[in-house]
This record gives structure tokens, C-alpha cells and sequence, in this order.
């Protein structure tokens, strides 16, 4: 059954009442960008998609040869099976495969983010790419090494040259996988086709949730647009786990005083794929984290002013819970058989 005009109207009037009676009145419900289903994605004029491009970034994506011992791809941290996440705390890496001291983020939607990493440190997809390759406790190769690696393979060579009409070079490992990475948009949850028209897609404790999340429970305030993220930094006061030292954040980044301990805000979308949570991944469940946020966060000298008690009862932390459910949706960009990783035998010298 689909929602009439009429009934959107009732709908939206209903929203606006109870945000009001919530204390997000007026021009503050308009300060936040509406949640609602994803808009077309925008694609950098210097990296147009196209079909073998993406096909290039796909093999790129899952060759562990890009990683210093050959045993770590992208997808190792980033592993399609897990919600494109790893489903640990924080991710290992290195020559030893040591913890480190960060979660490892999905990169569901991340084309439609303003920066990657929790720190923000890379402006594009691009420039992500190439960031764990060449770092000494994730995937520690050189790009010059990998360069080599994959100039020695000629269907690689081969590729590059159709692709890109050049041999391998690192701007086209770069532009390949970021290519690869904008197809791995996951949108049509059962919250999209509710925005649609289908009165029916989410249950009524998920609708009652979705009023909380705009009003009492305030997540509207850092989690809002079409991806459920304000692609900002922000300081909470999640525990630092112990034996890692404070991390500080986008602090790291600027250099400002007020980013210390703040990281960036991730997207909501399949959330429910993508456990535990945080940047640390202190919390192994979304019960967790809504108690978190219920009990005004954690302790911290720079921690947001938007960040206090929300006073919830179980039951909204519930219905708060199955809202957050509802935006599971589905990959619609390109169609990936979700099976295990299988790495190819690799040449010899390798």
C-alpha cells in the first residue's frame, strides 16, 4: 500500500509537532540536513567510473600482493563477508599481524563521505587507497614495491593499459580501486522504501524510534543527511582501551586544541553489519552504544557540548535500536556474491 499525498502531509505535520514538543523546534530541526533515502552519487571528473576501471579496482582490492608479505589485501580489513568492517575491535596488521589501535571502518557508502579514515586525515578516495599500503602497521609495502610486483604480471599490464593507456603506476592503483570502492554503495533498506511511500516497510516500534532519533534521543544532531552522518569530528568521551594510550584524533590531523579526541562521525547504514563499534570498538553492540550515549557519554575534558543524559527508557532504547535495524539495506549499485575470500596462488619470488 502506498502512502497518498495526503498522508505524507499528516506525516510531516506529525514531525514537525513532535520535534517541537521534544525542544528541536523550528530553525533548529532545519539546522540538520533531512535523513532520507541516498541521492545520485557524484563521481570526481578526473576518475570517471567505467566498467573495466572497476573491474581493475575489484582484482586490486582483493591481491594480497599489495601488501608486504603478500598475505593482506584491502579486503582483509575491509571484507565484503562482515559488512565490508573485519568484525574485531581494531585491526591487525603489520609484519607480525599485531592489534592496532583503531577499528577497522566500513567502506559501505564511503564514496558519499567528505573525508576517510576516522581521523579525517584523507580528503578523497583516492588518497585513502594508498594509505594502508605504504603504512608500516597495516599492510607495510612501498608503492615503488608494488609497482614492481604488479608490472611483473602481465594481466596486469595488460589492464593498466586499457584502462588507463599507460603502464602501472601508483595514481592508477589509487583511481582503480577508489573506482571499485564507489560501487560498494548499500542503499533500498526498509527506511528508504518507508521514505518512498511503503507505510508497511518499517514495524511500528521502528517508526516510534525514528521520531525518538529525530527528537529525544537527538542522534539527529551528528547523524543526519541521506548517510546518517554529518561528515564531522566530534569529541563523546569513548573509554581508551586499555593497553593503547589516548588516541587523539583528529587532534592529529590539525593540530587544534578542540579536535582532541574527536573522530568522525560514521554512517549509520548497516549499521547492524558492521559490530562493535566506535573507533576503538570499545562497544560489541548497539545496546551498548545507546546506553553509552543514554548515560551522557563518556569522561572527557574536550568533550562535545551536544553530548548528555538523554534519560530514555528501556523501551525507547528499544524502539531507538530497531529504527537504526531498519536502515540494513542492500547493495544496488553492482551485485557481489558474498563468499569467502580465495587468494590466488602467487608467482614465484613473490
Amino acid at each position: 500500500m502506498k502512502i497518498s499525498n495526503i498522508t505524507k502531509s499528516v506525516l510531516g505535520c506529525t514531525l514537525f509537532l513532535f520535534l517541537t514538543m521534544q525542544g528541536i523546534h523550528g530553525s533548529d530541526a532545519l539546522a540538520y540536513p533531512p535523513i532520507g533515502p541516498l541521492p545520485p552519487l557524484t563521481i570526481p571528473a578526473d576518475n570517471p567510473q567505467t566498467a573495466a576501471k572497476i573491474e581493475l579496482g575489484k582484482k586490486l582490492y582483493f591481491d594480497p600482493r599489495l601488501s608486504g608479505n603478500n598475505l593482506f589485501s584491502c579486503a582483509t580489513c575491509h571484507n565484503p563477508t562482515l559488512g565490508f568492517a573485519d568484525g574485531l575491535p581494531r585491526f591487525l596488521g603489520g609484519p607480525t599481524a599485531k592489534e592496532g589501535g583503531r577499528h577497522s571502518p566500513t567502506i559501505i557508502n564511503c564514496a558519499y563521505n567528505e573525508f576517510q579514515f576516522w581521523d579525517g586525515r584523507a580528503a578523497t578516495l583516492e588518497e585513502q587507497a594508498l594509505g594502508p599500503i605504504q603504512n608500516p602497521n597495516e599492510m607495510f609495502e612501498t608503492l615503488d614495491n608494488v609497482v614492481r610486483k604488479l608490472s611483473g604480471i602481465p594481466e596486469y599490464v595488460n589492464a593498466f593499459k586499457e584502462v588507463f593507456g599507460t603502464g602501472i603506476t601508483t595514481n592508477g592503483i589509487a583511481k582503480a580501486i577508489a573506482a571499485f570502492e564507489r560501487t560498494i554503495v548499500f542503499s533500498n533498506s526498509p527506511f528508504d522504501k518507508y521514505m518512498q511511500g511503503d507505510e508497511h516497510a518499517m514495524s511500528e516500534l521502528a517508526k516510534r524510534g525514528m521520531f525518538l532519533f529525530m527528537g529525544k534521543a537527538e542522534c539527529i544532531k551528528c547523524h543526519n543527511g541521506p548517510n546518517f552522518t554529518d561528515n564531522k569530528f566530534h569529541n563523546i568521551g569513548v573509554p581508551t582501551e586499555v593497553p593503547f594510550k589516548e588516541d587523539l584524533g583528529r587532534y592529529n590531523v590539525t593540530k587544534k586544541d578542540s579536535d582532541k579526541g574527536a573522530f568522525k562521525t560514521p554512517t549509520l547504514r548497516n549499521i547492524t553489519d558492521t559490530a562493535p563499534y566506535m573507533h576503538n570498538g570499545f562497544f560489541p553492540t548497539l545496546f551498548e552504544v545507546v546506553q553509552f550515549y543514554n548515560g551522557g557519554g563518556g569522561r572527557s575534558e574536550n568533550k562535545s557540548p551536544d553530548i548528555h543524559g538523554l534519560n530514555l527508557t528501556g523501551e525507547e532504547v528499544n524502539d531507538l535500536i530497531e529504527f537504526m535495524k531498519a536502515l540494513t539495506g542492500e547493495l544496488v549499485q553492482i551485485k557481489y556474491d558474498a563468499i569467502p575470500l580465495v587468494y590466488p596462488n602467487l608467482p614465484k619470488g613473490f
